[in-house]
Formats: structure tokens, C-alpha cells, sequence
């Protein structure tokens, strides 16, 4: 049948199901061939906390979010079009993400009694009228996907896992999609296993047929490329631009790159992909436990390499002794948060600005150290090369801020060039004369980096106090003060070298929008809608949090009103409240999952 052909700005799709059944890669697929075509993206996925929660169950879903478009997309969408439930527990668990007349695919032969009873549902939701509201289509998706496979001899086991692909065939073929990119994905992915490719092609144009010759469909859908800056783009997520903007810093310091890490979720992919790159003298070392992984990273920086650590809430709670250690020995570190829902283990697979207060104060005595955050996941690489910079030129650990949002979500990132990357090659002290380990370079503060064994410069480090200029342990009651106050001025010191913050809208005006982070996209979205509507909003940014770009106080003064949205109780408004004094209103979030825009829309009609 002639099927209309209808042209789409933007859509949201979500993939849900157990997380068995493959969501995060049908999703991860769906995200690369969009890419592909030149459009704008951004997605959200969620996984469940138990690593193999029983099938069926509410808290055994996995999803996948992706909106895609032809305009400037900045979140993974406030409501989904289109919902692919593979079972009731997904239907149930998503249905509220789910706009009115959205289009529910469900995937009818998972909607048995023993799911239904699992997902706390007393009658069938696709039969009993209860999803009026939505565009329903129950497809037998499972039986679909034995039906084109029957005559390979495949085992049940091995067949049902293929259902993913049948799903995603039917949204390529709605949403226009090319097969290709994924044929040939399959046949890299599982070319030691031919029946796999076979099976797994097979039901993935088993799927986007369906879609073609089906009745139940009216209609498919067209979104056109985005109008993007020209050059190579590539999707990438928030972990794997942090790993790669440690290589490129590594590459333009001329250091070796060493991670010592202990996995832990959401960071662990960051260890797993700096582990495919040992061509770029990186080492990796997954330590036994998040103290071992830290220290054995200063002892990398002791040596003269590019030392990183990378966490998430629970281990820099473990790691605040070393990095107390790291400040007394003034050696360059990087230490990366993927922050997440604590306390405790807490959330482990969701999303939460969680860290911020830690990372400015979760230490013993006064030690400080400065603290930037990444905004978006290709903002991953720029910022992790912003903090190997600050590290080696100030001679200090800098802790990063990322969150599982940026860390696992995705988007399209413009490759920058390589001679666009400034150098930040270290000056190694060689010179004998003159030589001391605590004597400061009169600019920056920092004191000078011998490796040991270079011949004269001969010292030690330690955690215990050091005097002045000759790094010998020092007890003197003056001298601690005076070293307490050296290393906080060297922080200090930081926001002389940082670029102007800067807002997006009016420089003045009746209100100011300050985030921090993963916050960003829905941030951005909320304050665009609103000044569309004539709105006085603008958005402050910050990237930099210890210290604070020396202009932020006259961007804040210049409003009438400041709004900070945090995903959490609200530890950026504190901070800004106790140094500039201005009654920040808060809008906070803790409930795993990022802001939508619409909730900081709302917050903004409020307030003005």
C-alpha cells in the first residue's frame, strides 16, 4: 500500500525493555545511523541498577531516549512520540514520559499473564481501554522474529535475543532510516559467530519490512539534517570524549598518560576505552580499590607522567585522604567524578549533580583545589584537556566534574584539529643551581617538577608539612600558616588565567539563569522558549566553580532576580550566595533523572 511520506522537525523515541533485551544497543544503533544523516541529537540512557534484575520486573527496565532533529537539539526530550515496549513492566515504568497521542509500539506476545502479574497489572493495558489516549500498535514481535528465523536451527535463547533488531528495522523503515550502517556494524560486531550475523540481518529486514507492508502504519516519517558548522563529526558520549581529551592532552603535554582506577559506575567506561590505547603511551592500571588507584596515580606524577584517577561519589569519599596528599605534595592530577545519586551506593546507574561540596570541601584541614565542570558529553573532551592544563602549569590536582547523564548520553561532536589544541608542555626544573623543591615561580605560584633521578635535584615529598622555599618538614606554627595560605593563593591564583564568563541572551535584565553541568541543554532550552515568548531570562553558564571567573559577581549584580537549578538540595546556590550575596532562588531535583526543560519554564513564569 502507498504509504504518506510526512516531514518531522524534531522526534523522541524511547527503547524500553528488560535489560536483556538489548535496548542499549537497538538505541546506540538508532543514535549512530542518525548521526550519520546529519542530524542533531542528544540521548538519554537509562539503565536499571541490579545487573540482572529478574526478567519481567519494574525494576529490571532498561530504556534508551533519543531525540533527533532537524533544528538545534539540546536535551534527549521532555516527552517521547514514540514509546517500543517490549513487555508491561515497560509500558508501565515509561508511559508517563509519553505525550498524549504518542505512538506506543508494544510488543504483544510480552503482554503474557506472567509479565502482566509481574508489572502489577490485573488486566491487559492493550485490551482494556486504559491507553485511549495513545496511538496503539500491538505487534507480535517475538513471533515475527521465530517466524524469520525458522529454518536456521537457532535455539529459543538465541532467537528471542534478536527481537531488538526487529524493532529497530521497524523504526528505520518509520522514520526513514538506512539499514546499511547497522548491517555492517552486525557483521564487525559477531563475525565469529556467522549465524549470529545472519540471524541478526535477517530479523533486522524481517522488521523494516513489516513496517512497508503492514496496514497497521498509515504513514512513515522524514527528518531532514540540521544545519551544523562544517567539518567531521562523530557521536560520541560524555566518558569516551573524557578518555580522548586525556590523550590529546597527553599528545600536547608530551607526557605518558597513566589512569590508575578502581571501576565503578558510571565512570568504568573512561577506564575501558583509555585501555584501547596504549599507541598513545597511555597506561592504565585498575587498581584493587579507589585508594590504591589514586596514589599509585601521584606516584605516576611523581615520575614526571600525566597522573588521572576517575571515580564517582563513593570512591572520592575513599580517595579524600590521597587527594589531601596530592595538594601537601603540589603534583599535577586529574581527577574525574562522574558524579551520581548517593549517599552511599545510592542510585548507581542515575543521574545527579551530587559531588559539588565534596569536591570543594571533602578533605581534612584547608586544602584547595580547583574544580571545573563539563556541560555537555562532547564538552567532556574540552574540559578534560582544560584540566590537565590548569594541572600541569599550577602544579596541583584539579578534580573534573562530569555525571552519568553527560557520561553515557550522546551527541554529535565537530572533531576539533589537533594544531587548534594549545601546548601545554610542562617546564621540567634540570637546572641545579638555585634549586629547591618549594621555591615558586613568581606568575603562577607553583613550585618547580623534577623527576627524580635528575642529578642534583635530589629531594623528598611526604604528607607531612613543608617549610617555605626548602621543602624540609617543617613544625613551625608561622610557616604552616604562611604554607596554608601559599597553597590557597595559588588556587586563588587561577582565575587570572581563565576566559570571561559570559552570558547567552542580554547582559541585564529581570532574571538570570546559573547552572552548573549536565544542567545545561535544559537550561539553554527553557531560557530560548522563554525569550521567544519576550521574556527578560538570560543564562549564565559556569564551567569553573574553584575559583569563580573573576566577572561573575558583576554578571549576578546586573539582575534582578537569579535562578540556580541543581540536581540535588542546592550546592551551587549555596556558594553563590555566601561570596556574592544575592538571594539565589533554588529549583532542585533529586530523583535520578535530568531536568526538563519545561520544569525551568514553569520555575521562570513563577519567579517573573
Amino acid at each position: 500500500m502507498n504509504k504518506a511520506l510526512k516531514n518531522l522537525d524534531e522526534v523522541t523515541i524511547r527503547f524500553a525493555g528488560d535489560s536483556g533485551d538489548g535496548m542499549q544497543l537497538t538505541g546506540m544503533q538508532f543514535t549512530s545511523t542518525t548521526a550519520m544523516l546529519g542530524n542533531d541529537l542528544s540521548t538519554l540512557p537509562d539503565y536499571p541498577a541490579e545487573i540482572r534484575a529478574p526478567a519481567g520486573t519494574l525494576f529490571g527496565v532498561s530504556g534508551f531516549q533519543i531525540h533527533f532533529g532537524s533544528t538545534e537539539i539540546n536535551t534527549p526530550g521532555d516527552a517521547c512520540d514514540v514509546l517500543v515496549a517490549m513487555n508491561p513492566a515497560a509500558l508501565k515504568v515509561n508511559i508517563r514520559s509519553l505525550r498524549d497521542g504518542g505512538v506506543i509500539i508494544a510488543n504483544s506476545d510480552g503482554f503474557n499473564d506472567k509479565n502482566l502479574k509481574l508489572a502489577s497489572y490485573e488486566k491487559n493495558p492493550l485490551e482494556d481501554g486504559s491507553l485511549e489516549k495513545y496511538q496503539v500498535h500491538s505487534v507480535k514481535i517475538t513471533q515475527l522474529t521465530h517466524n524469520a528465523l525458522e529454518d536456521l536451527g537457532l535455539s529459543n535463547k538465541i532467537t528471542d535475543r534478536s527481537k531488538n533488531f526487529f524493532a529497530l528495522g521497524m523504526m528505520y523503515w518509520m522514520f526513514s532510516r538506512p539499514l546499511e550502517p547497522t548491517i555492517k556494524w552486525i557483521g564487525d560486531k559477531f563475525k565469529k559467530t556467522p549465524e549470529i550475523v545472519e540471524a541478526n540481518t535477517r530479523v533486522l529486514k524481517a522488521g523494516y519490512a513489516f513496517g512497508e507492508t503492514t496496514e497497521i502504519f498509515a504513514a512513515r516519517y522524514e527528518v531532514k539534517p540540521a544545519t551544523m558548522i562544517p567539518g567531521k563529526y562523530r557521536s560520541i558520549t560524555g566518558n569516551e570524549a573524557t578518555a580522548w581529551g586525556l590523550i590529546a592532552a597527553s599528545v600536547k603535554s608530551g607526557l605518558d598518560l597513566f589512569l590508575g582506577s578502581y571501576p565503578i559506575t558510571p565512570a568504568s567506561d573512561i577506564l575501558h576505552e583509555l585501555s584501547r590505547h596504549k599507541n598513545f603511551r597511555v597506561k592504565t592500571f585498575q587498581a584493587e580499590d579507589e585508594i590504591a588507584g589514586i596514589t599509585a596515580s601521584i606516584g605516576a606524577a611523581y615520575g614526571g607522567a600525566l597522573g588521572a584517577t576517575t571515580t564517582s561519589g563513593p570512591g572520592m569519599a575513599l580517595k579524600g585522604e590521597a587527594l589531601g596528599l596530592a595538594v601537601m605534595l603540589e603534583l599535577p592530577l586529574i581527577v574525574i567524578d562522574v558524579q551520581r545519586g548517593g549517599p552511599s551506593t545510592g542510585l548507581p546507574t542515575k543521574t545527579e549533580q551530587a559531588d559539588l561540596l565534596q569536591a570543594l570541601y571533602g578533605r581534612n584541614s584547608e586544602a584547595p583545589i580547583p574544580v571545573i565542570t563539563a556541560s555537555t558529553p562532547a564538552d567532556c573532551f574540552f574540559m578534560a584537556f582544560e584540566a590537565a592544563r590548569i594541572a600541569i602549569k599550577y602544579m596541583t590536582p584539579v578534580i573534573l566534574l562530569t555525571d552519568g547523564y553527560l557520561a553515557n548520553g550522546a551527541e554529535p561532536w565537530l572533531i576539533p584539529q589537533v594544531d587548534n589544541l594549545p601546548d601545554i608542555s610542562p617546564k621540567f626544573r634540570t637546572e641545579v643551581e638555585g634549586f629547591h623543591p618549594y621555591l615558586r615561580d613568581e606568575k603562577t605560584l607553583a613550585r618547580p617538577w623534577a623527576i627524580p633521578g635528575t642529578p642534583g635535584l635530589e629531594h623528598r615529598i611526604g604528607g607531612l608539612e613543608k617549610q617555605h622555599i626548602t621543602g624540609n618538614v617543617s613544625y613551625d606554627p608561622e610557616n604552616h600558616e604562611f604554607m596554608v595560605k601559599m597553597r590557597q593563593a595559588k588556587v586563588d591564583h587561577i582565575a587570572d588565567d581563565l576566559p570571561p564568563a559570559t552570558t547567552e541572551g542580554d547582559e541585564k535584565g529581570d532574571l538570570l539563569v546559573v547552572g552548573w553541568g549536565g544542567t545545561y541543554g535544559a537550561i539553554r532550552t527553557a531560557v530560548e522558549n522563554k525569550r521567544r515568548e519576550g521574556k527578560s531570562v538570560s543564562h549564565l553558564h559556569l564551567k569553573y566553580v574553584n575559583p569563580f571567573q573573576k566577572n561573575v559577581g558583576e554578571i549576578l549584580y546586573n539582575f534582578k532576580n537569579i535562578l540556580v537549578p541543581e540536581l540535588n538540595l542546592g550546592q551551587l546556590s549555596k556558594l553563590i550566595r555566601a561570596k556574592y550575596l544575592v538571594p539565589a532562588v533554588t529549583l532542585n531535583k533529586v530523583q535520578g533523572l535530568p531536568f526538563k526543560a519545561v520544569e525551568i519554564e514553569d520555575k521562570i513564569d513563577e519567579i517573573l
